[in-house]
């Protein structure tokens, strides 16, 4: 049976969590998200901590959330340095880009200094292949990371120090095994 992102709790950005941890482990745990059997970690960064971004129920309305297949993988930075995100996000994806030292001077320190001596990031962002957005080609787009992909890209640009892969969670349709 498909999901939509519209099948699924919205988690209140307004109201106090109390336990960050406790919420996340519940919300992964009630029955119309465990039914994916997603990565908690896409689940908590994508559908828990963003869930609410009406950017994102535009852009992925008419992805069928039961159809994905995520796997950790090393990304080629050939692949990331013009990748794309949705539609109501791209300008914000290129400002990162343009403006990398200032988004990366905001970020904790530990985040900057990953960046200056292992040229990553430090938690891996959600992509997923292009076909299942009905999109031409084959690549992939983010879904959920695009401050860290526009940092990427930006470094990259200006000649910084950058890895030649980077680690993401990526979807790609499930293999239909009838």
């Amino acid at each position: 049976m498909p999901t939509y992102l519209k099948d699924l709790p919205i988690v209140d950005p307004d109201r106090n969590l109390g336990d960050r941890q406790k919420s996340r482990a519940e919300y992964i745990a009630l029955p119309e998200v465990a039914r994916l059997e997603w990565p908690a970690a896409v689940v908590g960064e994508w559908l828990f901590d963003h869930g609410d971004h009406e950017a994102f129920r535009q852009d992925y309305a008419t992805l069928d959330l039961s159809g994905i297949d995520w796997t950790l993988e090393e990304v080629p930075l050939s692949e990331l340095q013009a990748i794309r995100t949705g539609a109501s996000e791209q300008v914000f994806l290129d400002d990162v880009a343009e403006d990398h030292v200032h988004w990366l001077s905001v970020r904790p320190a530990d985040v900057r200094q990953t960046w200056e001596t292992r040229g990553t990031w430090m938690v891996a962002p959600i992509l997923v292949a292009q076909n299942l957005l009905s999109l031409p080609g084959c690549g992939l787009q983010v879904i959920e990371g695009r401050m860290r992909v526009g940092i990427l890209q930006g470094r990259r640009r200006d000649g910084l120090y950058v890895a030649d892969s980077h680690e993401a969670w990526v979807g790609r349709a499930l293999l239909d095994l009838a």
